[in-house]
């Protein structure tokens, strides 16, 4: 259920907390300590008892790290949150930088000498982040030292949350078109062929996936916090509080793996290593913590992706099909809250939190929805231009005149993951307005349209989304496209559309498609589609077959920001077939008191 942040609940940072975390590290003979935001899991959306670095410093967006020293200390985001990051943290207290344009690495030296020990929690890095890092800091005679116990865990104590214990529940195989036994024997013999004798999985998705189950430890995500070790050969053991697992699923898990406590498993890692196991950790995902473990077992680990995580994102055929019928479900929720929004945003009435309750709301009343897939941006005027801005109680905004409202929302369906951004007129847009809408909206079809070869990786394609942007000299700080998971993670990887997107985009894989544009202090705009990319097919005169997307997303475009003139006929075209499709595939799904206010939006722009 959507929930109203409370801007006065917030953990701010006090000097106070900065100074007990001192003592603590005076007392450990450390100069500084890093804390980041992240739990063992590597999750991007953490439970409450896993939020130090918002304890420590007020900042809740979802990655960052603080650097916290004797000389100083330091909050390190990236340009989606450069707005957002000093209206919750004291400036006083910490100095904001955006990465990657300043490294943690080159502002701690600058800020110790020789011969200085920076703590760190290994269970919260990576091993890619701390060799890394380590090799950053030796040239400058800085060591970087792990720490039995987190500092923050001290000081936080008694007012720490509990850690989470949902029970887990099944994904059955009429969504998951894939048993838990075929799952398995997929994975495994990928390790087979790499010559890896086991492989540590510490993504709590790919978990969820090869065991076909979902549980609720996370808001808005439906995984459990569990490990599990995969042998190339013979039975999984999966680490999981007891407590999680209920009879029907300690009977449906019984015939493909073994259950252990989670705290067994560093022993388990350490015996995996004495016998001369090559065991395979993902050094891009798995914790400094593990690659120690194997160490202390005498033996190494072998690098490689996380096994389960292609597989994950090339979806089945139940999956796709489940989608569709998620994404037909949420675009009629959709269509109803743009109608509603269309007849009381201008009677200022309506602020960014009412907004966002009320298309929870239409979800909801499908009867379907498990939950939102993550905190609704409900973003009016100015607070659009906050890429990841989420209204508070004490701060939400009222929908004004002559403005724009950007909505990034999803739901959660047992049949699929939905994801999609909208920005709609309230009153009368500026042409300015309409020209950075079209820009963005030309930008947006150049991914839904393109076609490409087998072997194109996302960085591939992300300047298609930005090229009529930087026509007009204009950019977006933030990928164009991220994966989704199939009733798991919203954000999935390894797929994604960015200049860091390296993966090899398969038929199968769900991504998003959303090009923005973002004028600080006046507006943002942002339009996002989930795709799915489809199989190679022969253009005619073409030599060669080409992939290319299938928008899953079913919701109209808003007419009153489009100016047919900036458009070619080719995006006119895609864009009027693209406004029949939705009308077709949702007007049966909603009332009949909405339907002109559907035809109308869906109506073809000549």
């Amino acid at each position: 259920m959507y929930q109203v942040f409370d801007e006065a609940s917030t953990p701010a940072a006090s000097g106070d907390r900065i100074k007990a975390l001192l003592r603590e590290l005076k007392q450990r003979q450390l100069k500084g300590f890093l804390v980041p935001h992240s739990d063992q899991h590597q999750n991007e959306f953490l439970p409450p008892s896993e939020e130090r670095l918002a304890w420590l410093t007020g900042f809740t967006g979802s990655a960052g790290v603080a650097i916290v020293t004797d000389k100083g200390a330091a909050l390190f985001v990236d340009g989606r949150y450069v707005l957002q990051a000093p209206k919750q943290v004291d400036t006083d207290l910490f100095e904001i930088l955006q990465v990657p344009k300043e490294k943690p690495s080159d502002w701690l030296k600058g800020m110790l000498g020789r011969g200085s020990a920076v703590g760190y929690d290994p269970r919260l890095h990576t091993i890619s982040e701390i060799k890394r890092l380590t090799k950053s800091l030796e040239a400058a005679g800085i060591r970087l030292v792990p720490v039995d116990e987190n500092p923050i865990d001290t000081l936080w104590g008694n007012e720490r949350p509990a850690p989470p214990r949902a029970e887990i529940f099944a994904q059955p195989m009429e969504f998951a078109g894939k048993s838990t036994g075929e799952k398995i024997m997929q994975v495994q013999m990928s390790l087979v062929e790499a010559g890896h004798d086991a492989a540590l999985l510490t993504a709590p998705d790919s978990i969820c996936w090869l065991f076909n189950f979902r549980g609720g430890d996370i808001k808005h995500t439906p995984v459990a916090l569990a490990f599990a070790i995969l042998p190339a050969k013979g039975r999984p053991t999966l680490f999981i509080d007891p407590e999680k697992v209920g009879g029907p699923m300690r009977t449906a898990l019984k015939p493909f793996t073994e259950i252990a406590k989670p705290e067994e498993l560093d022993d388990a890692l350490k015996a995996l290593a004495k016998a001369g196991s090559k065991i395979r950790l993902d050094p891009g995902s798995a914790s400094m913590r593990f690659a120690s473990d194997i160490e202390a077992g005498g033996g190494t680990y072998v690098s490689g992706d996380d096994p389960c995580t292609v597989p994950k994102a090339v979806k089945t055929k139940a999956e796709q099909d489940g989608t569709r019928n998620a994404h037909r479900r949420d675009g009629a929720a959709m269509a109803r809250f743009l109608a509603w929004l269309d007849e009381v945003a201008e009677t200022g009435r309506i602020d960014e939190v009412s907004a966002a309750m009320k298309l929870e709301d239409f979800r909801r009343e499908t009867g379907q929805l498990k939950d939102i897939s993550f905190d609704t941006i409900a973003a009016s005027g100015p607070h659009g231009a906050v890429v990841h801005y989420r209204p508070t109680k004490d701060a939400k905004r009222v929908l004004d005149k002559n403005s724009l409202f950007l909505i990034d929302s999803g739901g959660q369906y047992a049949d699929g993951t939905t994801d999609i951004t909208r920005t709609v007129a309230v009153g009368k847009p500026s042409a300015e307005m309409k020209r950075n809408y079209g820009l963005v909206l030309r930008s947006h079809i150049a991914i839904a349209t393109a076609r490409f070869p087998e072997g194109t990786r996302g960085q591939d394609l992300d300047p298609f989304a930005r090229r009529p942007l930087w026509m007009a000299g204009l950019d977006f700080d933030h990928g164009t496209g991220h994966g989704v998971g199939s009733y798991l993670s919203v954000h999935e990887g390894p797929q994604r559309i960015s200049r860091l997107g390296t993966e090899e985009l398969r038929p199968g894989m769900i991504l998003s498609n959303e090009p923005g544009y973002y004028r600080e202090g006046q507006y943002g705009i942002r339009l996002e589609n989930l795709v799915l990319v489809t199989p190679p097919e022969a253009i005619e005169g073409g030599e060669r077959k080409m992939l290319g997307f299938e928008t899953l997303t079913l919701v109209p475009f808003d007419r009153r920001l489009i100016d047919p003139k900036q458009f070619s006929s080719a995006e006119l075209s895609w864009l009027n077939a693209y406004h029949a499709r939705v009308r077709d595939a949702i007007e049966p799904l909603i009332a009949s008191e909405d339907r002109p206010w559907l035809r109308h939006a869906t109506a073809p722009i000549r």
